[in-house]
């Protein structure tokens, strides 16, 4: 455990190097710390905090940083942690409403990102299947068609067919109205599933037409449904920490393409309570070692679907990051159980 004095000098220590990025000498501290000692009895403080583990000496500087373990102590006890604007809050809410649920969810990711400057991730909640509402085909030119699919969710999808041959206007109208007539509610692999039986049936010159919606369709909402959304990746390149380490940034930048462990990490959210921290070695996955993850969980209805996440280096603003997360998680809860009402 560590006495007040310690723990006052390590407060100030983590906020002065968060705020700058730059080793933190006795100096500095003596000025930053609001505490009436001398530079021998600061340095001799900051020799105990070293030998503990909670901070470290980089070759190159006399002053120190934070170490993970510092950070750890940093966040659990000696954090005051930022209250939002209600400006930003009402920002925050627009954003998240009144929108079909893949835009929702796209919006929380890149709400996260651009309000912390990070990666925001969002994992999506796990749909069993996409079942269709209405079908509707437009034409382009004489062989490009546009499909538009309508989801019982609300959700819109496009997707640009390519034909060998030109239908007219009425053919369209004819081959959309056959699938919203025999097959609304129902998803892609069923309606693929029924029309095996009913092939026979259908016109020789719509079955190509049909053929071609089906496997678009399979696609469009295959992509619509990948469980892990990640937007502003791109932000990690202006971060000092993580691009001077081009070997690193590569590896992270795979993490994020690969996505199966980062999903592994923030599933972990979906067992817990509240704001979730992981910070460097943690998260058990060597890629974030110099990072920081910040996750919590959000509901629909009371049941818990998923999560939202913030990526960035260790040296972040804690005090700002962790209620963006938290008020993000709970908005997005908001905003989907009430679409699940109407």
């Amino acid at each position: 455990m560590l006495d007040e004095r310690a723990r006052t000098l390590l407060k100030a220590l983590v906020e002065h190097y968060i705020a700058d990025g730059q080793p933190v000498g006795s100096r500095a501290l003596s000025k930053f710390s609001g505490l009436d000692l001398s530079p021998a009895t600061i340095r001799n403080v900051m020799a105990d905090l070293e030998e503990a583990g909670f901070v470290a000496s980089p070759h190159t500087s006399a002053g120190r940083v934070p170490t993970a373990r510092g950070y750890r102590l940093f966040v659990d006890s000696l954090l005051t942690v930022q209250t939002l604007e209600s400006r930003q809050l009402d920002q925050m809410e627009e954003a998240l409403h009144g929108l079909p649920a893949n835009q929702i969810i796209a919006n929380a990711s890149q709400l996260l990102s651009s309000l912390t400057h990070f990666a925001g991730v969002v994992i999506a909640p796990r749909r069993a299947s996409n079942r269709i509402r209405q079908v509707e085909f437009l034409s382009l030119s004489e062989k490009r068609i546009l499909l538009i699919i309508v989801t019982t969710d609300g959700d819109v999808q496009n997707r640009i067919l390519n034909s060998d041959k030109a239908y007219t206007p009425a053919e369209l109208v004819s081959t959309a109205n056959y699938l919203n007539q025999n097959f609304a509610g129902l998803d892609f692999e069923q309606i693929r599933q029924r029309l095996s039986s009913e092939i026979q049936q259908l016109r020789d010159d719509i079955k190509p037409l049909m053929s071609l919606a089906l496997d678009a369709g399979d696609a469009a909402l295959a992509e619509n449904t990948k469980p892990c959304v990640i937007s502003g990746e791109r932000n990690l390149l202006d971060v000092e920490e993580l691009s001077s380490n081009m070997k690193r940034l590569r590896e992270l930048f795979d993490l994020f393409e690969q996505r199966s462990s980062l999903m592994r990490l923030l599933e972990v959210s979906n067992r817990a309570e509240g704001v979730q921290i992981f910070i460097g070695g943690e998260s058990g996955i060597a890629t974030l070692d110099e990072c920081s993850v910040i996750t919590a969980p959000y509901n629909v209805d009371g049941q818990v679907v998923g999560s939202v996440g913030v990526i960035g280096p260790t040296r972040m603003a804690y005090e700002r990051v962790i209620p963006i997360v938290d008020i993000t998680a709970r908005l997005l809860s908001s905003a989907l159980s009430y679409k699940n009402e109407n």
